[in-house]
């Protein structure tokens, strides 16, 4: 056994919380490399195959991330699950053990640059499933070679890349990552996987998978003739929609005014009480949850000025683009909250328009004008209703490409209903798009004030 640790601290800090993660896969899929990228360990070999188990250990701010490099699997088949898990039984006991007393994710890695067969899955679900079905709850697919994607988003590439693909992703919750194994710089997307493993533990709330002689067992080989048994899919189940028309996860950041309703609206969305309400925003938050099919991940931002961007403080304004990078490479929808009672002035919509665009000149194609309150509409249109606040909120409207939704926090009937439509709407709107999904967020940029001013002209 193996373990190699990147923290420079001479022993493990008893007050932080451990995370075990287990990294699970074919020959050459890239196991290794990734744990490369994410511990930042360079004396873990690339090159060389995995032989016995090997535990990389990290320690973050908020705790220690325990990532264990297993051994690949063979495609021919034979070698059972935790044997590598490997073809030597002495590799399950090694992962037992440095894994004590479980895993809180299972991370299975696929190249984008390799077809992943029906042959590859049969093969994964054989080894996982031998634990228990439960195994999913913990499981997250990691694509490795994201270089390989040539600028395009991996949803895309799940879209494209077969049925045997879209249902191994499907089976771990529409829980994925990309790592671009080859770029040791681009910390943002370690730190997204992070933001993902955090929040499958919590959802599973900090349980452990535990590892053990069961996942030895393999499946009989008649379970795969078409027999259906406890839930799992046949062979030719179909795709579900989801997987027909990108994106399958959704990535949107809420920005509006300071008291517009964006933590509410964001609770409504994810159906739960995932952000504060009723008090003020001082720092972006990232939550998600599965809803209607997809995987929704939003960020609520600070409150902008009503009246002028220059009268937003600076840090608010680094603080909301912080929160897009929060949605790493970038969101797929800006949900500009306004209240649905609120009368729009010519000052208010283009301190609107001048806010959006500190995403980039094409932010208005990115944006869904989202009316919170639809309670106080009643049985009016937000058609209507639109006609009769006159020509700003019109214009505004044709600003944003005529993408809007209502949503109604007070009707628990409707909830899910209206969350549905707004979804559907976002996905539309990527289509229009070209599904090119991710806004040109500049992370980096601090906004030029005097320029600012310039663009903030009011009639």
């Amino acid at each position: 056994m193996a373990t190699v640790s990147s923290s420079s601290s001479t022993g493990e800090s008893p007050c932080l919380p451990k995370r075990h993660v287990v990294l699970l896969g074919y020959r050459g899929s890239g196991k290794t490399s990734s744990c490369i990228t994410i511990t930042g360990q360079e004396e873990v070999p690339a090159k060389q195959p995995t032989k016995e188990a090997v535990l990389c250990t990290k320690t973050l701010d908020c705790g220690q991330l325990l990532l264990l490099d297993t051994p690949g699997w063979s495609l021919e088949g034979g070698d059972s699950v935790a044997e590598g898990l490997d073809e030597q039984s002495s590799t399950s006991a090694q992962i037992r053990h440095l894994c004590y007393p479980g895993a809180h994710v299972l991370l299975l890695v696929v190249p984008i640059a390799e077809p992943f067969t029906e042959q590859h899955r049969r093969g994964m679900l054989e080894r996982l499933e031998s634990a228990g079905m439960h195994v999913w709850r913990y499981s997250m697919v990691l694509f490795t070679g994201a270089d390989r994607l040539w600028g395009n988003g991996v949803e895309e590439f799940i879209a494209e890349g077969g049925t045997a693909l879209q249902k191994l992703v499907e089976r771990c919750g529409n829980r994925y990552h990309a790592l671009d194994n080859t770029s040791s710089e681009n910390s943002t997307q370690v730190t997204e996987l992070l933001q993902k493993l955090e929040e499958l533990v919590q959802e599973n709330e900090g349980s452990f998978f535990v590892i053990n002689e069961n996942i030895q067992a393999s499946w009989p080989a008649q379970m795969w003739r078409g027999e259906i048994r406890d839930g799992m899919e046949t062979g030719e189940a179909e795709v579900s929609p989801i997987y027909r028309s990108p994106p399958r996860e959704l990535r949107m950041l809420l920005v509006g005014w300071q008291g517009a309703g964006k933590s509410s609206a964001g609770n409504l969305i994810l159906g739960g009480r995932k952000f504060e309400s009723g008090r003020r925003t001082e720092v972006s938050l990232r939550r998600q949850s599965h809803v209607s099919g997809r995987r929704v991940t939003i960020v609520d931002t600070p409150g902008w000025d009503w009246f002028s961007i220059h009268r937003t403080p600076a840090h608010i304004r680094k603080e909301i683009r912080r929160g897009a990078g929060l949605l790493h490479p970038g969101p797929h929808a800006l949900l500009l909250v306004i209240p649905v009672i609120s009368t729009l002035t010519s000052r208010k919509r283009r301190a609107l328009e001048n806010h959006l665009e500190m995403f980039g000149k094409e932010a208005s194609f990115h944006t869904v004008v989202l009316f919170s309150c639809g309670d106080w509409l009643g049985a009016t249109p937000i058609e209507e209703q639109i006609q009769r606040n006159g020509g700003q909120l019109l214009r505004l409207m044709e600003y944003c490409w005529n993408y809007y939704h209502v949503l109604d926090s007070t009707n628990a009937a409707r909830g899910q209903d209206q969350v549905s439509d707004l979804l559907l709407k976002v996905e539309e709107m990527v289509a229009q798009n070209e599904r090119r999904p991710f806004l040109p967020v500049m992370l980096n940029e601090e906004l030029d004030d005097e320029t600012t001013c310039g663009k903030c002209t009011l009639q």
